[in-house]
């Protein structure tokens, strides 16, 4: 491709929107434009770029014997219904209605229509198993798009959904899926990332694991033990709780202590560690529907030097979403914001939940619902007594593993990937059964995975580029070789053989960018830089009277002269090295339980 031919415009200014670096480099390297908030045009370099990670999508998938279709990206509500899905899901999901009046969505995921086609299809065992996956556009409709292609709107999705006649079948298959997530990544350059067990989320299902790239601009917290190789996303992580020591049952007793309304407060009045503290968290869940929405209140108590894990809490008690209580509802239950205690509320009204450290822990100081004044000695079974003891707190950066008792180490992650074990609820929402081989009626089992090429992408970016621009991995850039002529519009010897030059690395199968525009050579390494492709072959007027051209890899601070004659050659050496470089990472993996 000439650029003089290329629909493209680089920026030299970093766009005031863009708040991470792979957003920035996008926008800059002209591979992107956005049209409006998570909505993006992807520009012919960009689109390269995503055609070659989803050519990659396809041949792991293929691989692992999957069927390539592609499903509707408006939906009728019916089956969204059918799946219970359509009331438990919020704003998030854009709905409309069609010019008849019937509801509509756009596709969020399509796990209903996976399954309402399989009812359609499959009648026997005989059948399954099999999987099937597209590529295909989604639309959710995020509160707070960042990050560029990180979290969007609109963006598209390699999902795949398997079918199985038993748990036994998906259980085998499921490491399948998992190896060639591992393969993908690594293909696509890159190697900064890990597989840690997940929360199932509005997905469902009995397993997941998600594929976190480490980033610091990352959403996700992770813990991770390098001793045990235990990994779990924050929201589900566990860790050995400290054994509190066994104590006498104190006298429960009013203290005054004003203007202690957080537990640092709090434990700095009474010179206490935080530990010795009971936290009291204020909710109000939905355990309703979209439509008829059934809000209760929730009054969780975790010790004081832990927090709350949200998602540990809103799984437990299957809402369909949590906010902050107002301090109208607080009071409303007996309480009192900044001083509350489950000790003598109004339960009738309460969904009462305490982490299963608090039974353990006497003696604590909580508060006694009035303000400026909190109880000592108060002690779980005798003061009060909860609907449900649970794991309900969140894992810490230094907390013991789990599995080691050695401490964790909290890192930040950028979801690119995951993985379900569904089971057989959307199979029997939707209608999707078999007969066995003994003629019984049975539901198909399902698995479901997804993996966004734009969040790839720009997950890529986070680890793949310097001071001056993009540095993509082989794999996945948009041409493998920027060809720049100075001063060719200017010196007709010099574009004759940067002419021939390009047409010979295209006729060795290279892919190349030939700069054959007129502007100055400053311009011209700048926007090479940036856009940032393995390997650049300079000529100039000086080299070709010398019989040579400039050969770079990007990502080298050195350079080489070497004879016109031998750059196709070199730059195929080179390009080789780098295809090498990304074949040595791809391993076998074992998929931990």
């Amino acid at each position: 491709m000439r650029m003089t031919q290329l629909f493209f415009e680089s920026l030299r200014e970093v766009p005031t929107e863009a708040d991470t670096v792979s957003h920035q480099l996008l926008l800059r390297a002209g591979m992107v434009r956005q049209l409006a908030a998570g909505i993006f045009d992807y520009m012919p370099l960009g689109y390269r770029v995503k055609t070659k990670i989803e050519d990659i999508f396809r041949e792991e998938m293929d691989a692992i014997d999957g069927q390539e279709i592609t499903l509707p990206v408006v939906h009728p509500a019916e089956v969204w219904q059918k799946s219970g899905r359509w009331e438990k899901i919020g704003s998030d999901m854009a709905r409309l209605k069609d010019r008849h009046g019937r509801d509509m969505c756009l596709a969020m995921t399509h796990e209903e229509v996976m399954a309402d086609l399989a009812a359609q299809v499959v009648r026997s065992y005989k059948q399954l198993p099999f999987m099937l996956y597209q590529i295909q556009t989604k639309f959710r409709d995020e509160p707070r798009p960042r990050g560029g292609l990180i979290r969007v709107r609109e963006f598209t999705m390699k999902d795949a959904y398997s079918f199985h006649a038993d748990q036994d079948s998906i259980d085998a298959y499921y490491p399948r899926m998992y190896q060639a997530y591992f393969n993908i990544f690594r293909r696509c350059g890159l190697t900064n990332f890990v597989a840690v067990k997940s929360d199932s989320g509005m997905m469902g299902g009995n397993m997941a694991h998600e594929f976190m790239a480490l980033a610091d601009i990352g959403e996700d917290t992770l813990l991770i033990c390098e001793a045990s190789g235990y990994k779990a996303n924050r929201q589900v992580a566990r860790f050995q709780k400290p054994a509190p020591e066994a104590e006498d049952a104190a006298e429960l007793t009013e203290i005054a202590t004003p203007d202690t309304t957080t537990i640092e407060s709090l434990a700095q009045f009474l010179d206490i560690p935080k530990s010795r503290t009971a936290k009291a968290i204020f909710l109000v869940a939905d355990l309703g529907s979209v439509s008829e929405p059934d809000e209760k209140f929730v009054f969780a108590v975790i010790r004081g030097d832990m927090d709350l894990g949200e998602t540990k809490l809103t799984n437990l008690l299957k809402a369909r979403r949590m906010r902050p209580a107002t301090p109208e509802e607080i009071r409303a239950i007996g309480a009192e914001p900044g001083y509350g205690s489950p000790v003598g509320i109004k339960r009738e009204d309460v969904i009462l939940v305490v982490d299963d450290l608090i039974p353990e822990s006497a003696n604590l100081v909580a508060g006694a619902n009035k303000a400026g004044y909190h109880y000592t000695g108060v002690n779980y079974g005798r003061d009060y007594s909860a609907d449900y003891v649970a794991d309900i707190v969140a894992a810490q950066d230094g907390d013991p593993c789990p599995l080691s008792g050695k401490p964790m180490k909290a890192v930040r992650g950028i979801e690119i990937g995951n993985i379900f074990k569904l089971g057989s609820g959307y199979a029997e929402s939707l209608g999707a059964f078999f007969l066995d081989e003994n003629g019984d009626k049975k539901p198909i089992v399902m698995g479901s995975y997804g993996i966004g090429p734009g969040r790839l992408m720009a997950s890529v970016l986070e680890n793949h580029h310097d001071d001056n621009g993009i540095t993509w991995p082989v794999s996945i850039a948009p041409y493998h070789v920027s060809l720049v002529a100075l001063a060719g519009a200017k010196n007709p010897e010099v574009a004759a053989a940067a002419d021939q030059l390009y047409q010979d690395l295209q006729a060795a199968g290279i892919e190349v960018l030939y700069d054959d525009r007129d502007e100055r050579p400053g311009v011209k390494f700048n926007d090479a830089d940036l856009i940032g492709l393995p390997v650049r072959v300079t000529l100039g007027k000086k080299g070709l009277d010398a019989g040579n051209a400039e050969v770079k890899a990007r990502r080298d601070e050195g350079n080489q002269n070497v004879a016109l004659d031998d750059v196709v050659a070199q730059v195929k050496t080179m390009l080789a090295e780098q295809w090498t470089s990304i074949g040595d990472t791809l391993t076998e993996e074992v998929l931990e339980d």
